[in-house]
């Protein structure tokens, strides 16, 4: 059931990122940090981090991903070209597969170090962190939905 709802989020975002034309993930309007660009591929890096990373694994996405992608990157301050939509979307699409032979009867494991986000909320296992890394995803879908309409009322 947890991995039919992981599906179920990540459909959501593909078929959100699928609507949006990539000329528009660029622009930062007023009033926000980040663009659409940058909530797509922050998504793909954290649920890789939340999964892979946080149980000493290495993370099967391009190791770009953090300078360009982790919590409190901007793209104001890239110095080279970010990733393209198309790679973007290959990472977000792949890596439902991989999490759900990673994870399959891991769910209960114990995280190596319980692990405190920055809203303060503790996990302590896996199935703890995988469950908010549905949460996370939803608000940053949000967030680009208010990027795209903020970009359109221009």
């Amino acid at each position: 059931m947890i991995m039919n709802h992981m599906e179920l989020v990540r459909g959501v975002t593909e078929v959100n990122m699928n609507k949006i034309p990539e000329e528009i993930w660029d622009f930062i309007p007023y009033g926000f940090n980040n663009n659409i660009r940058w909530n797509f591929g922050h998504i793909a890096y954290v649920q890789e981090k939340i999964v892979f990373a946080l149980l000493g694994e290495s993370m099967g996405i391009p190791k770009e991903y953090e300078q360009f992608f982790s919590p409190g990157t901007k793209p104001a301050e890239w110095d080279k070209t970010p990733p393209s939509f198309e790679e973007i979307s290959q990472v977000l699409s792949e890596q439902k597969g991989r999490i759900k032979e990673f994870l399959q009867g891991r769910l209960e494991e114990k995280l190596p170090t319980p692990y405190t986000n920055k809203g303060g909320i503790t996990f302590n296992t896996v199935g703890e962190m995988f469950l908010f890394s549905f949460y996370h995803e939803a608000s940053h879908i949000e967030t680009i939905k208010r990027l795209q309409r903020a970009i359109s009322s221009k």
